[in-house]
């Protein structure tokens, strides 16, 4: 069995509020992320990812969590960051990037990213490590 690997970057402003992406291929918004290509670490694919999908250069500050998904074999990588440099920007994958005050999240944010937000955000401190079982998309949208 070969597991894909995906990485996903929590953002905040000084407000404390949430950096989102609203995606191109459809009405949905998400973390900055993606994919890991080969032969590049969690780390290195995760600085591109951000950076072509908002503009951002960034710093990875601590992992957030490791999350496995039940529907297909692929582990994540969540990641807390701190903005050093670049503009945000719209790009070929998001055409909006906007920050959001994690109490009201928009109603079609991924909930597995609505997870890891809260994840980042809370008391917990040390990574998790957590089997993802919600939806793709949350009911209705």
């Amino acid at each position: 069995m070969m597991f894909t690997i995906g990485v996903f970057a929590i953002i905040c402003d000084a407000g404390n509020r949430v950096l989102l992406c609203h995606r191109r291929d459809f009405d949905a918004w998400n973390l900055p992320g993606g994919r890991v290509e080969s032969g590049e670490l969690p780390p290195e694919a995760l600085i591109r990812e951000v950076r072509e999908e908002t503009g951002l250069e960034v710093a990875i500050e601590r992992l957030v969590g490791v999350y496995g998904k039940v529907d297909r074999d692929e582990l994540v990588f969540a990641f807390t960051c701190r903005v050093v440099g670049g503009a945000l920007t719209v790009t070929e994958e998001s055409s909006a990037c906007e920050y959001f005050d994690p109490a009201h999240l928009p109603a079609n944010l991924l909930p597995k990213h609505v997870e890891r937000i809260h994840d980042a955000l809370g008391a917990v401190h040390p990574p998790v490590f957590r089997r993802q079982t919600a939806p793709s998309m949350r009911p209705g949208v």
